[in-house]
């Protein structure tokens, strides 16, 4: 059999349990997964907020204090050895990478750094800057290696204060702090966090999947027991609706000259909802067999096209009726691999369906080629009308059952709103596909892909 891995894959989708199964797991896991990024988000941003502001309060905080001791020596036109100490010892306790006292001009007056090579990068990024209240800036230094040094970068948080005498600026006082650590551990703890996240999700997941389909096990059986029901009771009605024809034709044939035009016309009324109700019930125990999950097909290899032109023989009388112009388009032998009987219901179904809501002097074709799909050569069946074609929201649910666009006119033309979904049913059993396509007003075509097209013939 052709396409055997594809067609277990549709098997897969066509079960209406496990897709709503996945679809439950998928939305819970989403969920999931929105609450799990916000609160990682949320964690993340309040943590370096948090962090932030105490690294900027701690440099404002040695600014103010630093920038006032070197106002105050400005003043004074020295500073001592005390006051520089004080300076030092705190660049020595890894509270500030760097101080720099700078003229207007840019020309440094004194100051210090942690590591003495960085000195003119850094006098590079204070360049023109004029620090004004809680101006606060980021700036990230290069640490070239030596030898088998490792390249690394620092990253610094600077700010400064305006020194004035008098209303003269006469010089800028910087100070800056390595905030590569925090950085760091900022990063490692989103990274944490997402790998948190991930294995959560998968966690989620899981637990998802399992409630959803412990969730789904009353509905099976429930869907069961009424599919059961269903097959059931289609199968008992079978036998006294023939019972019930068979007894009105007997009583047509005995008492048929005897009943009044009244009473014929009773009889009639009868026979026709007597055979509209066996093919009600027919059609409830096909879809009832295809609901089991397995597909109750008899394959089997036959050229396709006979059945056709008998077919449309057998319609031509409905088409004449109405003055319809039926066209068949088909190759002289079509070799396919599948169920004779439900490929001819198929093509009755559409067939049936293109004549009943065609206008008069209207056409209808019927097309069959053999293309390629999928790399493989498949059955292609177009069939298409001039009717009354199909509103745009009314296309995706055509195929459901019982599901009719015109239910006025579908009931009085004895459609049931099941053959559709019988066709879509035989075309998926097939490993195929149909589609339609529908212009209101112009008409319809449907199209059919079934990969059951016998290469060996």
């Amino acid at each position: 059999m052709i396409f055997d891995w594809k067609s277990r894959i549709r098997d897969w989708k066509k079960d209406l349990f496990i897709h709503t199964q996945n679809r439950l797991t998928l939305q819970y896991s989403v969920l999931i997964m929105v609450f799990l990024m916000l609160f990682i988000l949320i964690v993340y941003f309040l943590i370096n907020t948090i962090i932030s502001y105490q690294q900027k309060q701690e440099l404002e905080s040695i600014a103010f204090q630093q920038g006032n001791i070197i106002r105050n020596a400005i003043q004074d036109d020295a500073i001592s050895a005390r006051e520089l100490d004080n300076l030092r010892a705190n660049q020595e306790s890894g509270t500030q990478f760097f101080y720099y006292v700078v003229r207007p001009n840019g020309q440094l007056l004194f100051g210090d750094e942690v590591i003495h090579p960085l000195q003119p990068q850094i006098l590079q990024l204070l360049q023109g800057w004029v620090p004004q209240e809680n101006d606060i800036r980021y700036a990230t230094v290069d640490i070239h290696p030596h030898g088998h040094d490792r390249h690394r970068s620092i990253d610094l948080m600077m700010t400064g204060r305006a020194l004035f005498q008098g209303d003269q600026l006469v010089g800028i006082f910087y100070i800056g702090k390595d905030i590569s650590f925090y950085n760091q551990l900022i990063h490692q703890l989103l990274t944490t966090l997402v790998i948190l996240g991930v294995l959560f999700l998968g966690i989620a997941l899981l637990l998802s999947y399992f409630m959803s389909k412990r969730a789904m096990i009353p509905i099976r059986r429930s869907f069961n027991r009424q599919r059961e029901f269903v097959a059931d009771a289609s199968h008992e009605l079978r036998t006294p609706l023939s019972i019930l024809n068979s007894s009105l034709d007997v009583l047509q044939m005995e008492e048929g000259e005897h009943l009044s035009d009244f009473s014929q016309k009773i009889m009639s009324n009868m026979k026709d909802e007597v055979k509209r109700m066996t093919h009600l019930v027919g059609n409830l125990l096909t879809l009832a067999r295809s609901d089991s999950g397995s597909p109750h097909l008899q394959l089997e290899r036959f050229d396709l096209v006979p059945s056709v032109e008998q077919l449309v023989q057998s319609t031509q009388t409905l088409a004449n009726s109405k003055m319809l112009s039926l066209r068949l388009k088909a190759p002289s032998r079509l070799v396919i691999q599948g169920d004779h009987e439900r490929i001819k219901q198929l093509l009755y179904i559409l067939l049936d369906n293109a004549i009943k809501y065609t206008p008069d002097s209207g056409e209808v074709s019927l097309t069959l080629l053999v293309q390629a799909y999928e790399k493989q050569p498949a059955l292609q069946i177009v069939v298409q009308d001039s009717g009354i074609g199909i509103p745009p929201e009314e296309q995706e649910h055509i195929f459901d059952r019982f599901y009719r666009v015109d239910k006025n006119r579908s009931r009085q033309m004895g459609g049931t709103g099941l053959g559709l979904a019988i066709a879509k049913w035989i075309v998926e059993a097939h490993h195929g596909t149909i589609q339609v396509a529908s212009t209101l007003g112009k008409g319809s075509t449907f199209t059919i892909i079934m990969p059951v097209v016998d290469e060996t013939a």
